[in-house]
């Protein structure tokens, strides 16, 4: 089954869920099939053909449906009393960058039978050494340079300019945006489980959401989501060489200087400014409208309304006074 940008593969049963992980099950009938695999975060579906996993760092337990089906790992045993279809599992991370690989796949030149014709808006300029696939729509007064790849399903609003040699795929884009050139979004993220031996990747299903009048550089890379997605609000501008990991959030009115990144799973509020060369971790949250400094470390929430700089990153009239005192002696 072909959804937007990907292949369910599925259904999957149980018995094959057996021979590509090591699990104790409690409560499945043996001859239940699933469609999907996906993040409780995300919680898409919800009529029975789904697998949850949580992280033992999860502890929201109580609106969540006893009878739908969790990976969880072994250790929560006694957490997990009152749910009636488990996976247990030493490594849900590994367990599901695994079976990741037998419930999708991606799109290629096999599925175009299935996929509808391509439908460009009026008024657009499409240079003749640019590639749009099958399932691909393009709004009105529309610009794609010489070089662009615009890959399977891909939605494009009206008047957006893509510059030469960018590569779009697993993205939906409003209207008036502008992608540099040497830009790629919508490529699978930076997402795997380690392994001695040879390391798992985790199937991207996610993808990228850019918001009318945004505006990416030249040689950015803004990764999709795993299994949420990567979105970009209105109004946010990135410069050049600007680096947006998986299931990052960035809200509206933002601006990001050259060769910022941030790392995957991170919110990002509205009208924030970042200088030049900013690393923000994964799995933070910054709040509205906060400013910060140039080649600055951000490791931990910021509330909103701050100003910080700094490595790591702190209250920037703190860390003025802290120069100063070292630096006057």
């Amino acid at each position: 089954m072909i959804t937007d940008f990907n292949v369910k593969k599925g259904p999957v049963e149980i018995s094959a869920i057996k021979k590509i992980i090591q699990c104790e099950i409690r409560g499945i009938d043996p001859n239940t099939k699933f469609i999907h695999i996906s993040s409780i975060d995300t919680n898409k579906y919800d009529n029975g053909d789904t697998i949850y996993f949580i992280y033992e760092n999860y502890n929201n337990y109580e609106p969540l449906n006893k009878d739908s089906t969790f990976i969880v790992s072994i250790n929560q045993k006694e957490k997990f009393n009152k749910f009636n279809n488990l996976i247990f599992v030493n490594d849900v991370h590994s367990s599901v960058a695994k079976l990741s690989a037998i419930f999708y796949r991606e799109i290629n030149e096999l599925d175009n039978d299935s996929l509808k014709e391509i439908k460009i808006g009026n008024n657009c300029k499409i240079a003749s050494s640019a590639i749009i696939k099958k399932g691909c729509s393009i709004g009105d007064n529309s610009v794609i340079k010489d070089g662009v790849v615009i890959d399977y399903n891909c939605k494009i609003g009206n008047n957006v300019l893509i510059e030469e040699n960018s590569i779009i795929s697993n993205s939906i884009f409003g209207d008036g945006i502008r992608i540099g050139r040497n830009t790629s979004l919508g490529q699978r993220g930076f997402g795997f489980a380690l392994d001695q031996t040879k390391n798992h990747d985790i199937f991207h299903i996610g993808r990228v959401i850019v918001q009318s009048n945004v505006s990416i550089g030249s040689n950015c890379c803004i990764d999709r989501g795993s299994f949420g997605d990567t979105i970009i609000g209105e109004n946010t501008y990135f410069d050049n060489m600007c680096h947006i990991a998986h299931n990052v959030y960035i809200g509206r009115n933002c601006i990001f200087a050259g060769m910022c990144g941030i790392a995957g799973s991170s919110v990002i509020g509205d009208n924030v400014m970042a200088g030049g060369q900013v690393g923000i971790s994964g799995h933070i949250k910054i709040g509205n409208n906060v400013k910060i400094a140039a080649k600055s470390a951000v490791f931990k929430n910021v509330i909103g309304g701050s100003s910080i700089m700094g490595n790591p990153a702190i209250d920037k009239f703190r860390y003025l006074k802290n120069y100063l005192r070292i630096h006057e002696k």
